[in-house]
């Protein structure tokens, strides 16, 4: 497809003079940094100039930068501008904006979630509303971020037009100064047990934490949960603080290891405690990472917190952002991180990388074990594993897939314009709730594809090529039946989970995340099991002295 070129770009010798006058001169590499930068160059030049259609030099550099950054592993990124901007927000939770969480789809944006009392909830945005033009920008036809259209000054309008339920409406709406706190919620479970959920690891994080947590003490908490689930993690010496409320001081929390001298660095508790005898249960799933397995991985090996749920997600890299020309930033990999007993909980081996490219896993029977503190044993290989896993807790291949397709969130939609809900302690989905979803998946041609029925087509191509599918014909026809049956019965099989996640996102569409939070109080699985646990010393303690 003809690209408009804007402008003839060459990069000019002094700029590449600066470029590659850094630490590369002193690490023996300045003849090849040398040499392919003005291959680079050259290349870059002449494309410019000579390509038979007309490019675009920034978004051939882009694709460049990126391209070649994929290769290393998904951490290492190039932030333009606006992404400094994002990255920004992310860390201080502080914007400016319509106040709610949007995806940002190839044609649309999605109403993720508003935020109670937040300017697009005052103006009647509901979590899946599909807005699809922007004052009179439409979405469709906007080649960047098209979410960074609904930030702009506080006061400003920004007027949107959407779809709900295949019918299209406007709004014009107020922006205004946002603030999501990484601590969203706190509240006693019952007279004795606190329970506080860190949702990120921002600037704020240890503080709303701390101040939380002496909350619930004042309120009575003699037992603490903390639900670190989904959370996906954010700025290292905010995880070293949290850890520092429950463990004493010039206690090590984390190392980190680089083949950078100055990164290597060891991270210990700084300040004196706020308690370090009470009772504390931490809740970790396939979505909590990198400073949350900081976290729960120091309080495991130091045994100070029992952990319940699922394998983390197993981010072990650490990042640090480097600042750019023309106020661009790199998000670089520097350094590995590893838990006080010496664990790495990296999952992924992207510098070792299988026939097709994909970052290879390490099996369980290779993983390397470890002592903490007391002498109980825990393993590195990927992810902290939790004392009490849970099956709720892991997301099923299946329920992986409906999730990728959004189908959970879509079914909510369609259940709040047909279901009236109005006292949240009695709400519960029935068995023909969930009937109604299986069809809403067929309706949706819903069907996911196994690791094995992958190797089986795999292993089908190799038979013809020896001509052995005469030979295996049947055998295999009956491998096909026994997988299709197998998929039928996932959904049934997975029920519970399915059920737990459906009525999560359908929760949030009557009563807002907070009311999510305080249906989690009596009817979550996780807090249930870590609410028996802290009620029994005896068992508790037997976990954290085995």
């Amino acid at each position: 497809m003809k690209k408009i070129l804007q402008k003839r770009v060459v990069i000019p010798v002094l700029a590449l003079t600066i470029f590659i006058s850094g630490s590369a001169f002193y690490k023996g590499d300045f003849f090849e940094i040398a040499k392919q930068i003005e291959i680079f160059t050259t290349l870059y030049k002449e494309l410019n100039m000579n390509y038979v259609d007309e490019t675009n030099p920034g978004e051939l550099m882009d694709t460049a930068i990126k391209s070649m950054l994929q290769d290393l592993d998904p951490y290492t990124n190039f932030y333009n501008e606006q992404d400094v901007e994002d990255a920004r927000i992310n860390n201080t939770g502080d914007y400016t904006g319509i106040g709610a969480s949007v995806l940002t789809l190839k044609d649309k944006l999605v109403i993720v979630e508003p935020y109670k009392d937040y300017a697009a909830d005052k103006a009647g945005l509901k979590a899946g509303d599909e807005i699809i033009k922007v004052d009179n920008i439409v979405v469709a036809d906007f080649k960047d971020d098209a979410g960074n259209l609904l930030q702009g000054a506080a006061g400003t309008t920004v007027n949107l037009t959407y779809v709900r339920q295949g019918k299209t409406e406007t709004a014009t709406i107020k922006r205004e100064s946002v603030e999501i706190h990484d601590v969203p919620h706190y509240s006693m479970i019952d007279d004795e047990i606190g329970y506080l959920v860190l949702r990120k690891f921002g600037d704020k994080a240890s503080q709303e934490t701390l101040t939380a947590v002496r909350a619930l003490k004042n309120q009575g908490a003699k037992k603490l949960i903390l639900d670190l689930r989904g959370n996906g993690g954010g700025l290292l010496n905010e995880a070293v603080n949290i850890v520092n409320i429950f463990v004493p001081k010039n206690q090590l929390v984390v190392t980190t290891k680089s083949k950078v001298e100055k990164y290597n660095k060891t991270y210990f508790t700084q300040k004196d405690p706020l308690d370090t005898e009470i009772p504390l249960v931490v809740l970790i799933d396939g979505h909590s990472a990198s400073a949350s397995e900081i976290v729960s991985g120091a309080l495991q090996d130091l045994d100070r917190a029992v952990i319940i749920g699922a394998r983390s997600f197993g981010k072990g890299l650490v990042q640090r952002p480097k600042p750019l020309a023309y106020g661009t930033q790199m998000k670089i990999t520097i350094s590995r991180y590893y838990t006080p007993s010496g664990r790495c909980i990296q999952a992924l081996d992207y510098w070792n990388r299988d026939e097709k490219g994909n970052a290879t896993r390490v099996n369980q029977e290779n993983f390397n074990a470890f002592k903490t503190r007391r002498g109980r044993t825990v393993y590195d290989g990927g992810g902290i594993q939790p004392d009490v896993a849970m099956d709720e807790s892991k997301i099923s291949p299946v329920t992986s897939a409906i999730l990728e397709e959004n189908l959970v969130f879509n079914f909510a939609t369609n259940y709040f314009y047909n279901h009236s809900v109005k006292d949240l302690s009695s709400f519960k989905l029935t068995d023909t709730d969930f009937n109604a979803f299986k069809t809403y998946l067929k309706s949706n041609n819903f069907n996911f594809e196994t690791k094995t029925e992958k190797a089986f087509d795999k292993a089908l191509m190799v038979a013809k090529e020896e001509q052995l599918v005469n030979a295996i014909d049947s055998d295999y026809k009956d491998l096909v039946v026994a997988l299709n049956n197998y998929k039928s019965k996932a959904i049934d099989d997975n029920k519970t989970q399915l059920m737990s996640l459906l009525t999560d996102e359908i929760v949030k569409r009557y009563f807002y995340r907070e009311g999510l939070y305080t249906y989690y109080l009596t009817h979550n699985p996780e807090i249930q099991k870590s609410t028996q646990l802290l009620k029994n010393p005896v068992k508790f303690g037997s976990y954290l002295n085995q």
